[in-house]
């Protein structure tokens, strides 16, 4: 649930907090007040694209900020899955827009404005006035449809995802494998060369390595030589090396130790250095007497370097990836040493795939004709509770087979026909613009139930409506109410009245400048808005006794 809005120098807003409430939250406010300025903030928050002409004119940044209580355990699962977490059970959304970049977080982390429209999809369903216009698309009314359908249709369309993947995978194989003869004699022939080449060369996987480090030795043979014969003398026991230097050390202790016992412990320290700088000598002379060059050795070694670095050049940066390529190459020789068999083998593994591909649309497609008879019936009842009491309203699904796709094979179709009498038709060829707000909520209202999205805002989607159907349009968004957290802006006094929670947005002047406040209303203040919704300017007498009888009436519906 969307527990709280802060917006901070955002457009003509330049401070302000809204706690909501669950049920039905109503925002209303004369045009121009800045109502599309709060869904807009939510929006931003949410990852909306940002521009810094919504920087309030004098301020560095502006700043949206939101906070969810998030208890439902899919939802909770999905944040985790996205390797965030909850603080106590809030999820805290911050988005800061400055000039040249903006900077977002959710609970003090930095994440990207693309985690921020994944959280949306878990957290937030927004229907902008415009968006019934979706409503016309099949593929907006096929999501619908499969939303409907839950679950069990998500697997199966799981399995067609992959199944389909395989399928267009060998389609793509054999596509780029339809060569003519010469063209496979030419393959054929650089293969063979190519693999003949690496396999003269023996390669053992990690040589590379060894070699590049055998060279490395003999071409420093010289400075090595130099370095290791002078660290052995300074640490030697001739020309007054450490190894001298020690032991007169030694023998200087030695000669008062049995005076002090302390000095015993340092007699004890500096013949453990001795000890380990004998060592120290005898393995330094032990390794310079195996030290010698050998020309021939390092002539070997340097070419079998140069070859190694030709056939990496050609094949593959390291040993593993050129054996790796002399395989392929062996693939292709084999495939087209009987290239008949090799087309033959994956045109029937593509056959297979796309038996398996159509044989799960069709079983997706027969599961979305029995839901979209369901979905038909009772889209009839909740557009009978929305003043379209003798609408027809049905849903076809048709199997195509050369539409095979991820989604299976089926054009779904919504037709409706809202006169009696009237054949069904496609909706664009059918319903206004109020219509279409009706039909998109009469779709949530269905869909509430397998929505697992708890809050829902709705924005000014009462347009062209009004009268007996505003009223039920109400009526409905009571009910959606229950069990989802509703933010809804409207113009309608009927709607307004079922607020649970009423707010209104004002635009004032202070300081002569404009800005745009949003307040909570009492239950006094909310029929005077509705008062004024009514009647204009002059809210009089017979227009909050009007209000009022609305409120109640609205109070003694949301009873039922």
């Amino acid at each position: 649930m969307l527990q709280s809005l802060y917006v901070k120098n955002l457009a003509l807003i330049d401070e302000t907090e809204v706690t909501f409430g669950g049920g039905l939250n109503i925002l209303t406010g004369e045009t121009g007040a800045g109502k599309s300025i709060i869904i807009g903030s939510i929006n931003l928050a949410l990852g909306a694209k940002a521009d810094k002409e919504m920087i309030r004119s004098g301020a560095e940044y502006a700043l949206v900020e939101l906070v969810f209580t998030v208890e439902d355990p899919a939802q909770v699962r999905a944040i985790q899955d996205m390797e965030l977490s909850l603080e106590e059970g809030q999820l805290i959304l911050q988005r800061k827009i400055m000039e040249n970049r903006s900077q977002c977080k959710v609970c003090g982390e930095t994440v990207t404005a693309r985690q921020l429209r994944q959280l949306s999809e878990i957290l937030i369903d927004i229907h902008g006035q415009h968006e019934h216009q979706s409503l016309l698309k099949e593929a907006k009314q096929l999501e619908i449809l499969d939303a409907y359908a839950g679950s069990g249709l998500s697997e199966k369309k799981k399995r067609l995802c992959e199944a389909y993947r395989q399928y267009r995978e060998k389609c793509r194989e054999l596509s780029e494998n339809e060569t003519d003869e010469e063209t496979r004699k030419r393959e054929c022939s650089l293969a063979e060369f190519e693999c003949r080449e690496i396999e003269e060369a023996a390669l053992v996987p990690g040589e590379d390595e060894e070699v590049e480090r055998a060279y490395q030795r003999m071409s420093n043979a010289r400075k090595i030589e130099e370095a290791a014969v002078g660290a052995h003398a300074l640490c030697g026991y001739e020309n007054s090396g450490a190894g001298s230097v020690i032991a007169r050390a030694l023998r200087e202790i030695r000669s008062v130790s049995a005076y002090d016992e302390t000095l015993k412990e340092y007699e004890k320290q500096l013949l453990d250095i001795d000890s380990l700088l004998n060592d120290y000598n005898r393995g330094m002379a032990e390794y310079l007497s195996g030290l010698e060059f050998d020309a021939g050795l390092f002539e070997r070694t340097e070419t079998r370097l140069n070859l190694i670095n030709r056939l990496k050049s050609k094949y593959g940066n390291t040993v593993e990836e050129i054996l790796d390529y002399r395989e392929r190459a062996l693939e292709t020789i084999e495939k087209y040493e009987d290239y008949d068999a090799y087309r033959a083998a994956l045109e029937k593994e593509t056959a297979a795939l796309k038996k398996k591909a159509v044989a799960l649309s069709e079983e997706i497609s027969a599961r979305r004709k029995k839901n979209a008879g369901a979905l038909s019936e009772k889209m009839r009842e909740a557009l009978a509770d929305l003043n379209f009491e003798q609408a027809v309203f049905e849903i076809q699904v048709e199997a195509e087979e050369e539409r095979l796709s991820e989604n299976g094979y089926d054009r779904v179709r919504f037709l409706i026909s809202t006169n009696p009498g009237e054949p069904v038709k496609e909706l664009s060829q059918v319903a206004s613009g109020g219509e279409l707000s009706r039909i998109m909520l009469a779709l949530k209202t269905v869909l509430a139930d397998k929505d697992e999205i708890e809050t829902l805002i709705f924005d000014e989607i009462d347009t062209g409506i009004s009268g007996r159907t505003a009223w039920k349009v109400s009526e409905k968004m009571g009910i959606l109410g229950r069990g989802h957290q509703l933010i809804c802006i409207t113009h309608l006094p009927q709607i307004a009245a079922m607020a649970d929670t009423h707010f209104v947005i004002e635009k004032q002047v202070e300081d002569n400048r404009s800005i745009t406040r949003i307040r909570e209303l009492g239950q006094e203040e909310s029929v005077e808005e509705l008062a004024r919704m009514l009647g204009g300017d002059a809210i009089t007498e017979s227009a909050l006794k009007n209000a009022g009888e609305m409120k109640e009436l609205a109070g003694k519906t949301k009873k039922i």
